[in-house]
């Protein structure tokens, strides 16, 4: 099963209650909170009070967008035991965090080792506290594409730990698809937006409607994994609240079409 949510980075600008109630007008089931302005590391009485609001709005709390740098953080004061402590009072089930800082293309066997038996300390830490860590699907880590996304995950055999998803900027829809399928078995979040490429080489966010056909496909292949994830909205347009509501619609619909899809295969009532 397949829920909608939000990343709150994407309405960073605006405090916790607005986001709540942004989120609980545009229909969403869920919020990751970040790291940082909405709930900081090591801020446990500021995440209990967000736990308390989400789940009294009716929400859930999805995960925690940590930003923890696996194999960088520690050396730079980020403790892993603050941000574990904090997702604890959170109540977040998984707390995302990047594959170091690096891609593969930079880096020697050295420091993928570093970063590998970092993020293995880490996942025991947070199987200890009933918790799961999801790596982010991201540029300038060692999941910076699909096939070292792959290289990364196969590299970390531990039950606690899983991996998210996102479209790559500038990559098309069969080999995006083709990156997802090498991390279904241990998919957790999905991050949901379009952006487009423009002539001179940037992006551009779009509308979630402009790449309704894009996510289908994602979505086609996200529900046949078996799992349930939570799909966050992010990089909205203008990061807009107003444009928040209209992709939490367009969202609602990927989900729930695919939803029913899965449930009447799964029934046999179609073929």
């Amino acid at each position: 099963m397949i829920r909608s949510g939000i990343c709150s980075l994407t309405l960073s600008k605006l405090p916790v209650e607005t986001v709540v109630d942004v989120v609980k007008r545009a229909g969403l089931a869920g919020i990751e909170w970040w790291g940082k302005d909405h709930v900081p590391h090591g801020d446990t009485v500021i995440a209990a009070k967000v736990k308390a609001l989400t789940e009294s709005a009716g929400l859930e709390v999805s995960s925690y967008g940590s930003y923890y740098k696996a194999g960088i953080s520690e050396s730079e004061g980020l403790r892993f035991s603050s941000v574990l402590e904090t997702a604890v009072a959170l109540n977040a089930p998984t707390i995302r965090v990047w594959a170091s800082n690096c891609g593969f293309a930079s880096v020697d066997s050295a420091f993928v080792t570093k970063v590998v038996d970092d993020s293995i300390r880490i996942g025991d830490l947070a199987a200890k506290s009933g918790r799961t860590i999801t790596f982010e699907f991201h540029r300038g880590t060692l999941t910076d594409t699909g096939e070292n996304a792959r290289q990364f995950a196969a590299m970390l055999d531990h039950p606690a730990i899983f991996f998210s998803w996102q479209p790559p900027l500038g990559v098309g829809t069969e080999d995006c698809l083709s990156g997802l399928e090498g991390l279904l078995p241990r998919l957790g979040t999905i991050h949901v937006y379009h952006w487009t490429v423009t002539t001179k080489g940037g992006f551009v966010r779009q509308p979630l409607a402009s790449g309704v056909n894009r996510w289908r496909k994602y979505f086609k292949l996200i529900g046949s994994s078996g799992q349930d994830h939570f799909a966050l909205l992010e990089f909205v347009k203008d990061d807009s609240p107003e444009q928040v509501i209209k992709d939490a619609k367009i969202l609602e619909d990927l989900i729930v079409s695919n939803n029913l899809k899965g449930a009447s295969s799964m029934t046999g009532l179609y073929v």
